[in-house]
């Protein structure tokens, strides 16, 4: 079973008190529920861990929804590590993991991982059908041996913090807003890629940002944006579109950083978005879009002044 040949890659020196779950984006919700995970197990000596899926279940359970993820593998790993927690396991969520019983998971997760204790969200469950609701997660932690603590909802403006909420919010644009369900800055990343090399024929250099397909991005338009460069940040506008003025209908996503000088090709880019400035839009002229593109800049140059560049980079 792949399941159990995956958690017997750890090996845990302790007992653990664990967390389940997606994680995806690590917002502030999860941050407060692993907050709470680590204190606990260290007030009862445990090691603390996360348990995490390379796929989202929905995926596996109705193939085609095509769910964008707020991050890639990597960046979720990297994160759920920044909270402190003592292990992270990464599971693949597998038509076989979808069928098996919460009993036989939980059984699994004692044999391989010393599990003495779960963490959890309020709507969580696991195993078939959802049948591992924590009602009955604590009645099998009764029969089995293990403690199951339940943490309510993390909520900011009256809202619960989600993940869906987040891609709902991201796709309106309302970078602010993005920003404080996720308690950073929405980052997007990849290697620059060839392009048309019209921008620096505009007397506008872009990088062209190659990324996953399946990662979510907000609207067309431009936005203002902090990138990361070897260890730098530098203020820089992004437009996400298909440059309707030069009649392309490719979707592309085009950085201009604006206090750097260099050759960008074949670098990887960290891409954090602050504000939306504008819809994008067809120009009637190559000129009017250069002079919208300077009030872009001044715009931009504005908004980023005000701020401090994220975790990235030095400035």
């Amino acid at each position: 079973m792949q399941v159990e040949e995956e958690l017997a890659r750890l090996s845990p020196q302790r007992d653990m008190l664990l967390s389940i779950g997606v994680f995806d984006g690590v917002h502030l919700g999860h941050r407060y529920l692993l907050s709470r995970l680590v204190e606990q197990a260290r007030g009862e000596g445990l090691l603390s861990g996360v348990i995490t899926f390379r796929e989202h279940p929905r995926e596996v359970l109705s193939p085609g929804t095509g769910l964008p993820y707020l991050t890639t593998p990597e960046e979720k790993t990297d994160l759920l590590r920044r909270q402190g927690v003592d292990s992270v396991v990464t599971l693949s969520f597998t038509p076989e993991l979808a069928r098996l019983p919460a009993r036989e998971f939980v059984l699994l997760l004692k044999r391989h991982l010393r599990m003495r204790g779960l963490v959890i969200g309020p709507d969580f469950a696991l195993g078939r059908g959802r049948e591992g609701d924590a009602e009955t997660l604590r009645k099998l932690g009764q029969d089995l041996g293990f403690s199951v603590t339940v943490i309510s909802h993390r909520v900011i403006g009256g809202e619960v913090v989600s993940s869906t909420a987040i891609r709902s919010t991201l796709a309106d644009g309302d970078m602010t807003r993005v920003t404080r369900l996720l308690g950073r800055q929405f980052r997007v990343g990849g290697p620059v890629v060839t392009g048309t090399g019209r921008g620096k024929g505009l007397g506008f250099p872009t990088a062209n940002l190659g990324i996953n397909g399946r990662h979510a991005l907000p609207p067309d338009g431009v936005y203002a944006t902090w990138t990361h460069v070897d260890g730098y940040s530098y203020p820089s506008l992004t437009n996400i579109g298909a440059n309707p003025t030069f009649g392309e209908n490719k979707r592309s996503i085009e950085v201009l950083l604006l206090d750097y000088e260099g050759n960008l090709y074949g670098r990887e880019l960290q891409v954090d978005f602050v504000r939306r400035l504008r819809d994008e839009k067809r120009f009637d002229s190559v000129d009017e879009l250069k002079r919208q593109i300077a009030v872009d800049v001044e715009q931009g140059k504005a908004i980023l002044s005000a701020e401090q560049p994220p975790d990235g980079g030095m400035t």
